[in-house]
């Protein structure tokens, strides 16, 4: 691809989705809600949405946007209907990024890079349920579920062969806000302790996705 490309044509929606992520802490910290709330958590991963739609050049730019774009749906989804509305919302966006991973295995793994893939499912699941299991067994059961899936797209997204540093940590942040998620309403740790950790984790966790798959196939496509 000659001339500008998309990722330079597009900075401004990755800095601004920036602004509307990290800003958007200050609304947590606060206790603050209602629709411009909602509207406001929504904006930072919208955002990446539409700076990975705007690049998106093949496929996986599309499956990469797409993945985001239900992880937006969620984030609205969770305030402004509930839980399952928002779970949805979230479990299809794993399954579009774990299709988009699979498509883009690593050729090879070490021996530790494997351990991690392999182990990453089943620890999160035994974590989910220490977390959950003083709860409704529908409640755990559904926790549990909904792990499994975030904890499956964060193995393949360590094993694809986009960057660990960016997607794949990211990912496995991902991971980790909803495990304090589950901390905190199973009351294994204050949610006065875990409001300071489930946004940044989370919003961190997206943003360097879509670092990390974006900037990679931008590059690919300049090339």
């Amino acid at each position: 691809m000659s001339g500008v490309s998309g990722w330079d044509r597009a900075r401004w929606l990755w800095l601004a989705a920036l602004v509307g992520g990290i800003s958007y802490f200050w609304a947590v910290i606060q206790h603050l809600d209602g629709p411009l709330i909602w509207a406001w958590k929504t904006s930072g991963v919208a955002l990446l949405a539409l700076w990975a739609a705007a690049n998106a050049r093949s496929t996986d730019g599309w499956l990469i946007a797409a993945a985001l774009g239900f992880g937006a749906l969620g984030d609205y989804l969770l305030d402004a209907l509930g839980m399952l509305p928002g779970a949805a919302a979230f479990a299809t966006g794993h399954l579009i990024a774990i299709a988009l991973y699979l498509r883009n295995r690593r050729s090879s793994l070490s021996r530790s890079q494997t351990l991690l893939v392999f182990g990453a499912v089943p620890l999160a699941l035994v974590i989910a349920w220490g977390l959950t299991r003083a709860a409704e067994q529908g409640q755990m059961i559904a926790a549990i579920a909904y792990t499994g899936g975030v904890a499956v797209m964060a193995a393949t997204a360590w094993a694809s062969r986009f960057p660990r540093y960016r997607t794949g940590i990211g990912a496995m942040l991902f991971l980790a806000s909803d495990l304090f998620i589950f901390a905190g309403e199973g009351g294994t740790l204050a949610k006065s302790v875990t409001m300071w950790l489930v946004w940044p984790l989370y919003f961190g966790g997206q943003a360097l996705i879509a670092w990390g798959v974006v900037s990679t196939l931008s590059k690919e496509a300049r090339a």
